[in-house]
């Protein structure tokens, strides 16, 4: 896949070399050529090749977290994310 990646951007960097080299190209024509034929597009299609590996790492990484923590039901004897209150209602006196 890099491999692919590297002789793809070889390509639009000599694209816009020899557009900025021509007598007719210019430096902001060279510019445009790498950006839209070569960084632009390429970015896009990584990203979208890259998203399966990033897909299992998260799935990995929640994966270990669950196994490292305890469960919910183990950290409150509720099974709550909150704080634990008073068990018993606090006796009133009358006046």
């Amino acid at each position: 896949m890099y491999l692919v990646a590297i002789a793809w951007m070889y390509v639009v960097v000599m694209m816009a070399i020899v557009e900025a080299g021509s007598p007719n190209g210019t430096l902001i024509g060279a510019v445009f050529t790498f950006v839209l034929y070569g960084a632009l597009p390429l970015s896009i299609v990584l990203y979208l090749l890259r998203s399966p590996a990033r897909k299992r790492a998260r799935r990995a990484a929640e994966a270990a977290e669950a196994l490292d923590t305890p469960t919910a039901s183990a950290a409150q004897p509720d099974g709550g994310d909150h704080a634990a209150g008073d068990a018993v209602a606090a006796e009133r006196k009358e006046a």
